[in-house]
């Protein structure tokens, strides 16, 4: 029964069970190790090789999945896929015998096999694999997806990335590309002196930022744990061990929603410099960005979503300013009420114990952030919101803080690290009020943190850097699930 008259999968389940054991009763148990498999060539080396002097005789042993299959009665083209793409080979019954060309016709899309062969050109011109032996290595027992070559359901595409990645190509690349540049960041920032390090994922007390965090509990402890927010405070406790140069590449996790930009489960570096500060800090990830843009493009120019910027030229822009630009002076907004009554203009909520630049940062949200697509710096941040910042020295108000934009996002957030231990234990007093209020996104009062604090953190910068972000912007993608190889999915109910 050919594959494109069976109407229900169950049926082709069974059908490749049969066949399976048809292959065991031959003696070639796909299942069962065997002999080591010597792959001489890669699909596309052994093409291009060929494709250089087709006047040579060229042999060798590709290994993958089968893609595609034509049958002709007595010959078959069949499409096999490896890590660096498809080649085409020619199964001949005149040339592989009545028995093992029957063995042939066990096969199915989605197997994986090893083929032994001389590349030949067709008439069509097109190189090609002409089979002298072939081995099952794996029986597919499911078939792939109907119209598998370019799966476009996204639903599919991203519970079972296994048949997203076998049916888009492209996607693998994606990966690829999200792999460079992580290799990118971690090669520069070593040659730059710094220190690739681990910290826990597992926190007693939730902190490194103002998030609701995932509760785990600890049997042997007896205790609850908070799945890491963030590695800031970890981090921080290194620097000041005498760890000055420091970065993680870390998972972190957030309860909240999710949408185009924002997975509970996500990817940051985080780095800290002693001895710089929020300018020498947002310069390193100006930097930063240029390496990694000219690594993977050669340029330095991106198109994101059909706008084309250029990532070595920044606009700067201070928090209070860009607020202006939309009508809103912080400096004439003296009380809450103000602010509040601006708010409610726009139709928005807010907390009953955000103060006034808890409620000017919703708007800037609201009417500025999402709206940024020039690569911008904003700094100058409110303190209010800045909870682990240093106060600027000339308005406590403010935070040396910036945050990083391009196209609608948040690319990165760093700042000059409040290391005034007193100051810190206020700030996570007012966090514990928060939260007593009703805020769910605080962090916890971390008196270990504190006591490290008085030990002496010197002057330093951090800076958190979105890595699924940045990798959106690099492989064009408007979607945070396209470049997470298994995103956060709502459970299906059966």
């Amino acid at each position: 029964m050919s594959q494109e008259i069976i109407q229900n999968p169950s049926d082709e389940h069974s059908i490749r069970l049969q066949k399976l054991e048809s292959w065991q009763q031959l003696g070639h148990d796909p299942f069962i190790s065997k002999a080591k498999t010597t792959r001489t060539h890669f699909s596309q080396d052994l093409v291009q090789t060929f494709t250089k002097d087709t006047e040579v005789s060229i042999e060798g042993t590709v290994a993958g999945r089968i893609v595609l299959k034509r049958d002709f009665g007595k010959a078959a083209f069949v499409s096999i896929r490896d890590e660096n793409g498809d080649i085409q080979v020619y199964f001949k019954k005149d040339i592989l015998g009545d028995q093992v060309f029957e063995e042939y016709k066990l096969l199915d899309l989605g197997d994986i096999v090893s083929i032994t062969g001389k590349m030949f050109l067709t008439q069509k011109g097109e190189p090609t694999l002409q089979v002298t032996a072939f081995q099952i290595l794996t029986k597919a027992l499911r078939p792939l997806p109907e119209k598998f070559h370019g799966l476009e359901d996204i639903e599919t595409r991203y519970r079972k990335r296994y048949l997203d990645l076998i049916s888009n190509t492209h996607v693998k690349e994606s990966f690829i590309i999200r792999s460079k540049l992580i290799h990118i960041i971690r090669d520069t920032l070593s040659k730059q002196g710094f220190l690739e390090v681990e910290t826990p994922m597992m926190h007693p007390v939730p902190g490194g930022a103002a998030a609701k965090p995932f509760i785990t509990h600890h049997n042997s402890l007896g205790a609850d744990y908070y799945l890491r927010i963030a590695p800031e405070l970890y981090l921080k406790r290194l620097v000041i061990g005498g760890m000055h140069k420091v970065f993680e590449i870390n998972r972190n996790f957030r309860n909240e929603g999710i949408d185009s930009t924002h997975n509970p489960e996500f990817t940051m570096l985080e780095l800290y410099d002693a001895y710089s500060d929020w300018r020498g800090i947002a310069d390193l990830f100006l930097s930063l960005v240029q390496t990694v843009a000219l690594s993977l493009n050669q340029s330095t120019k991106i198109v994101y979503q059909g706008t084309e910027v250029d990532i070595a030229q920044w606009k700067e822009i201070s928090y209070s300013d860009a607020l202006k630009e939309k009508g809103i002076d912080p400096v004439k907004i003296t009380t809450r009420e103000q602010a509040l009554e601006i708010a409610e203009k726009y139709h928005l909520e807010v907390s009953k114990d955000m103060g006034k630049w808890g409620i000017l940062a919703v708007l800037f949200d609201h009417l500025i952030a999402d709206n940024i697509i020039e690569p911008t710096i904003v700094f100058d941040y409110p303190a209010e919101i800045s909870p682990l910042s240093k106060r600027k020295a000339d308005n406590p108000d403010l935070a040396e803080r910036f945050e990083a934009y391009a196209f609608g996002m948040e690319i990165c957030n760093g700042f000059s690290e409040l290391n005034n231990p007193l100051t810190q234990k206020q700030v996570f007093e007012d966090q514990i009020t928060r939260k007593e209020n009703g805020d769910e996104e605080t962090m916890g009062f971390d008196e270990d943190y504190i006591e490290a604090l008085e030990q002496g953190l010197p002057p330093t910068g951090g800076i958190g850097i979105g890595i699924d972000r940045l990798t959106m912007i690099f492989i064009d993608s408007p979607s945070i699930r396209d470049v997470i190889l298994f995103p956060t999915m709502k459970k299906i109910i059966q």
